[in-house]
């Protein structure tokens, strides 16, 4: 079904309040008449001519009032969606830099200089290592926010058992949970199973645990819980962290937002995890907010639909 455009909107709303109340008017000119009659008199039918020529021409010149609206709000959402591509090129620019610069500054350094101590040359290889892992990881995250936003229809559909998706994600992560000092607490009851992508899912629950993982702080506490309802599932994240200051709070989900960015390079963030969090999400049929939990850290609450045939286009 095609819909219909804010201004086409407006002019068929007021031509059909228009048409209605002529009607109106026309037929029953006269309190007292009660019932429909045919016009008797030549002054019905002048006021009807009249009324129709004036609602042509006000029609005609709401339509071209709604041509110039939806000019106006198109050229608007353009020049949004252009300055908001800029930016995403220029953090994509700002973020690819860092690690190609010292992937080259390693191996020219390795090569200008062949009698390099072996010791030296393998500190070299290992962060060079480091940095070209870093530039897969921000890779991957662009392309499946580009899979989000450009081919969300695309997207494979299938049934996903959460609670073995994340008791993987938990092994996975046992080493870096552990290295911190670290708890993660699975609190999810068995057999939560929706219809969804399971890549999608996975970088929702895997994204939320990396994120406490950087920077929740070393010895605090993760949890996962969720509640069934009838046509969805209710999930709780949160940790007992250093959390994040009221002002930073709104802006935690837009792309590359960091709120401490020298510290967050040095953890390893791309900047683009919680912004895959929360499109994923959405492209679920869910909702996600995120604030700042009682006793400390962060808390994310979020739902998923039990079943998606295919992903809703749009925020």
């Amino acid at each position: 079904m095609k819909v219909l455009s804010e201004g086409k909107r407006m002019w068929t709303c007021v031509m059909g309040i228009f048409g209605v109340y002529a009607v109106i008017i026309i037929l029953f000119e006269d309190y007292d008449k009660h019932f429909l009659q045919p016009f008797d008199e030549v002054s019905d039918w002048h006021l009807l001519l009249f009324s129709i020529v004036v609602m042509l021409l006000l029609g005609l010149l709401l339509y071209h009032y709604a041509h110039k609206m939806d000019e106006r709000i198109s050229r608007e959402q353009m020049a949004k969606q252009n300055e908001m591509r800029r930016q995403l090129t220029q953090n994509i620019a700002h973020e690819l830099k860092t690690p190609v610069a010292s992937i080259l500054g390693y191996t020219d350094t390795i090569i200008d200089n062949p009698a390099i101590a072996d010791e030296t040359k393998m500190q070299f290889i290992r962060r060079t290592n480091a940095q070209a892992q870093r530039l897969t990881a921000l890779l991957q995250d662009i392309s499946t926010l580009n899979r989000m936003d450009y081919a969300p229809k695309m997207l494979t559909m299938e049934r996903v058992d959460i609670s073995a998706l994340f008791a993987d994600i938990v092994e996975e992560t046992a080493l870096a949970v552990k290295s911190k000092q670290m708890k993660l607490n699975n609190c999810l009851p068995e057999d939560v199973c929706i219809q969804g992508c399971w890549s999608l899912i996975y970088s929702i629950f895997r994204n939320l645990v990396d994120n406490a993982v950087y920077y929740a702080g070393e010895g605090t506490t993760m949890e996962i819980s969720a509640e069934e309802y009838d046509n969805y599932w209710s999930f709780t994240f949160r940790d007992n962290g250093a959390g994040v200051t009221e002002e930073h709070l709104p802006h935690i989900f837009e792309r590359f937002y960091r709120v401490d960015k020298g510290r967050s390079r040095q953890m390893g963030g791309t900047g683009l995890g919680l912004a895959i969090v929360k499109n994923a999400v959405l492209l679920h049929g869910g909702h996600i907010n995120v604030q700042n939990a009682d006793g400390g850290g962060l808390q994310f609450d979020f739902t998923l639909q039990k079943n998606i045939t295919a992903c809703p286009t749009g925020e």
